[in-house]
């Protein structure tokens, strides 16, 4: 297989694994290229791979997403407001815990790509990462569900998830943390961190995606693209189930172990 493809593929598969564990996808896809002496792959790439993860949170999810939908339009024709319907409410304080990550993007779009070549940065992050996961679980009182969220709530949910333009912060460790730490159990915190991902991914890609375009894509570029998009996009279905699977019973510390571990490693072995 050619070397190209075999990397977008394997690359494809960590991110489709990391994105739903709270492990942070951006920082394997910085620090295991470099432990690796892999060439640094393009930010477009990154975003690629993120967009199909999206995608799978959108299949995965399907039901919830026509539920909520068809919530906030019931809620506008009855009374004008979609928040007056439970499902339409819901779907706004997905919405409203998008505008902090989405703020954050546009201000420091710079730096957010000039982080990526800084692995271990990355590595340092993992290591905050495994913290704040380890002190959520431990001070989480797990016992509301994900529709107990207020505006309030979302909103704090939300900072967490900006903290994760940071590569190495993991964005669903960081937003699951948070629930944990509003006392959501933690099924309800992930199905939210899970949700919340949608908008502002496919967001993010959007926005690259016209940069790239508007660049003329390489068709050099294009089959890795494709290759790493369809893995991660197969790969992410699998991990979200897992991820629900695991947290209905079991604690998050092996992926603090996890975060840990390789932010260790991390910092040892890079420059």
């Amino acid at each position: 297989m050619n070397p190209e493809l075999l990397r977008a593929a394997l690359l494809g598969a960590l991110q489709g694994a990391t994105e739903f564990l709270p492990v942070s996808s951006s920082g394997h896809l910085v620090i295991v290229p470099a432990l690796l002496g892999w060439p640094d792959q393009s930010l477009t790439f990154d975003v690629i791979v993120h967009l199909a993860t999206a995608m799978a949170v959108l299949l995965y999810f399907r039901a919830d997403w026509l539920r909520l939908l068809r919530g906030a339009w019931h809620g506008t024709r009855s009374s004008g407001a979609p928040w007056r319907d439970p499902n339409g409410r819901f779907l706004c304080l997905i919405l409203l815990a998008s505008v902090p990550a989405i703020v954050a993007g546009l201000a420091l779009k710079d730096e957010f790509e000039r982080l990526f070549a800084a692995p271990r940065i990355a590595a340092a992050m993992l290591l905050l990462t495994g913290a704040v996961l380890l002190v959520a679980e431990l001070i989480g009182r797990r016992k509301r569900e994900a529709e107990d969220l207020t505006p309030r709530d979302a909103l704090l949910v939300g900072l967490a998830q900006a903290l994760a333009i940071v590569p190495g912060v993991s964005r669903s460790g960081a937003t699951i943390a948070a629930g944990l730490g509003l006392g959501l159990n933690r099924e309800a915190a992930a199905r939210f961190s899970f949700l919340m991902a949608a908008p502002i991914i496919v967001g993010a890609a959007a926005v690259q995606l016209l940069d790239f375009f508007a660049t003329g894509p390489v068709a050099d570029e294009l089959l890795p693209l494709a290759v790493g998009f369809v893995v991660a996009f197969l790969v992410g279905l699998a991990a979200i189930g897992g991820l629900l699977a695991w947290v209905r019973s079991r604690p998050l510390h092996v992926f603090v172990a996890w975060a840990w571990i390789l932010g260790l490693v991390g910092l040892w072995r890079l420059p």
